[in-house]
């Protein structure tokens, strides 16, 4: 059967360096694609040419007649005054759906993604649930392909949880640009990252994540040894090219004209090859106060509604809290709350005197018109980092800027561009304790190492809010979770708190079951009409861990370096990326 898209020698740029170049790529029936790739190699606007928004500069994109096309992009906005019903209703609307079926199409997608008062306004929805409503509006369209940009931007783990059984119980295709390592795992049946290190400008594998690596490491492998092969050659056709015309009576002008096309090869596949990666370190104070901050039966409440109660707990040096919970329990609040910005319903929070605080806001804007060279360095050409003056255009380069983007426009960027650039304004400032609210949306795969690497070696005390589970489960030492009701737990590290939630959830699905239970007869029948039980979010993200570690391993196997992921006194996760 044909693909229902083919893009065949698609290029696209923009300004005077390219995105993309003679890129060919196709969505068949059943294909779940996930699409990786370094900040800035257009994935992004390889989705929105897909989606029809943006025309290539070149290239051929067929699409099979009547195919429905549906787009989630990575900001989730809707109109003032817009309820959640009017935003479905506009979208089966504008899909052509027939007003008898409205009801039947928009209750199943809602109530499974959570949503109970659809009069509630759809703008003043935290950013994981507008998240949420902007995927049911792509999918009360019944499209054939659904194209999805960092979908688990924002969600939580019970948002991820159910975008991922969406996505692998559906009968579309999908193509998702995701950074999510576990998500990747989870989803993915066929990966493509976008890289100018390949040949053909991608490489394409068919499996998850976990397969993907492997196949990646094998590439890379066969692409040295060609390069160390193709150096060689080019060593000797440059030796014989200089010898005088006394070494040789004759010159070989096809040897000649070959000589200088192994050499125009290996200068290309030097400049494909050539890796850059963003240098992070976050500065510290190195005080040597070991007790940061005291929290002592902390409450928060927001009207009627308490978001925690009586919280017990301590940050000290060295310290990496990962603070978890469902949407709306209150993590950024509490992040406020340990920097002074808010002050508690109850209890009392004490701070080390003086105390330097770092606070990454997950909804701090960059002004779209300052200069890239403005926004690095906003009074002079200059910065003071770790008491060391170093030039903006040295300090571009740090975070993977070319110093001819300096007079760029920040609104310019990409995503993971203006991410960067928060994070290089954030290391220059020496800190105690580094308040970090989703410091992940929209960086890449290479970076997200980088800042997980920093985080493992920052000295100070860290509280990270972050929704990539990876993350998390590598660099917190101790987890804070919040249960959206109230409640607060303190747990070893992430995988118990996984464990925690699951529990929870099984106790209150009893509790419910057991208010309606059916006659014993009608309960048996039912459960053999469910069909096999469907494994629970901590039996596939453990599948998935395993995934990774194998293919980490098998990379350490055929000589890569491999870092070993964990901390001290757990289990030893091995992980080559």
């Amino acid at each position: 059967m044909p693909p229902i898209i083919n893009a065949q020698g698609v290029s696209k740029r923009y300004g005077s360096a390219p995105l993309f170049q003679n890129l060919s790529f196709s969505v068949s029936e059943g294909d779940r694609i996930g699409v990786i790739g370094p900040n800035g190699s257009g994935k992004s606007t390889l989705l929105e040419i897909l989606h029809g928004r943006v025309k290539p500069d070149s290239g051929e994109i067929a699409i099979r007649k009547r195919t429905r096309l549906a787009c989630v992009t990575q900001s989730s906005e809707f109109a003032a005054g817009a309820t959640i019903r009017s935003v479905i209703e506009r979208a089966l609307e504008g899909a052509g759906v027939p007003h008898a079926e409205w009801l039947s199409r928009m209750a199943e997608p809602l109530g499974r993604a959570g949503f109970s008062d659809l009069d509630a306004e759809a703008a003043a929805l935290s950013g994981g649930w507008r998240k949420r409503l902007a995927i049911v509006e792509a999918l009360v369209q019944q499209p054939d392909i659904l194209l999805l940009d960092e979908p688990t931007n924002h969600l939580d783990l019970a948002g991820i949880e159910w975008l991922e059984g969406v996505l692998q119980n559906a009968a579309f295709a999908c193509v998702v640009v995701s950074h999510d390592r576990y998500f990747l795992e989870n989803v993915a049946n066929d990966m493509v990252e976008l890289d100018r290190v390949y040949e053909d400008g991608l490489l394409r594998v068919r499996g998850n994540y976990s397969t993907f690596l492997l196949a990646k490491e094998a590439y890379l492998h066969a692409q040295r040894k060609h390069q160390e092969a193709l150096e060689n050659r080019v060593h000797t056709e440059i030796e014989w090219l200089r010898r005088g015309p006394k070494a040789r009576t004759t010159k070989s002008k096809a040897r000649i004209e070959k000589a200088h096309e192994l050499i125009g090869e290996l200068a290309g596949l030097n400049e494909r090859t050539r890796n850059a990666s963003a240098r992070i370190d976050f500065s510290a104070s190195n005080r040597k106060t070991k007790q940061l901050i005291t929290i002592e039966g902390v409450s928060y409440a927001i009207g009627e509604r308490t978001l925690f109660k009586e919280i017990d707990f301590s940050v000290t040096s060295g310290m990496r809290v990962g603070l978890v919970g469902p949407n709306g329990s209150g993590k950024t609040t509490l992040l406020r709350l340990l920097r002074g910005e808010l002050q508690p319903s109850a209890g009392t929070i004490r701070r080390a005197d003086p105390l330097r605080m770092v606070y990454f806001d997950q909804n701090r804007q960059l002004d779209p018109d300052v200069s890239l060279r403005r926004a690095l360095a906003p009074d002079s050409d200059s910065v003071i980092y770790q008491e060391r003056v170093i030039h903006v255009a040295a300090w571009a380069a740090r975070f993977l800027f070319a110093a001819e983007d300096l007079e760029t426009p920040v609104g310019r960027l990409s995503g993971g561009e203006r991410a960067r650039v928060l994070i290089a304004q954030l290391m220059l400032q020496p800190a105690d304790v580094l308040l970090l609210d989703e410091p992940t949306n929209d960086l890449d795969i290479p970076t997200l190492e980088i800042l997980e690497e920093s985080l493992l070696e920052y000295p100070g005390a860290l509280v990270l809010v972050t929704h990539d589970r990876y993350m998390l489960d590598r660099v917190s030492t101790v987890v804070l979770g919040l249960d959206g009701l109230g409640g607060a737990e303190r747990f070893a590290d992430y995988l118990q708190w996984e464990e925690w939630q699951e529990s929870q959830q099984k106790k209150t699905a009893a509790k419910q079951a057991s208010a309606t239970r059916p006659a014993p007869a009608a309960a048996k029948k039912k459960l053999q009409a469910r069909g096999p039980r469907r494994p629970g979010h901590h039996e596939r993200r453990t599948a998935a861990a395993r995934g990774l570690r194998r293919a980490g391993s098998s990379a350490a196997r055929r000589g890569r370096p491999v870092r070993a992921v964990g901390r001290t006194g757990r289990e030893k996760r091995l992980s080559a990326w």
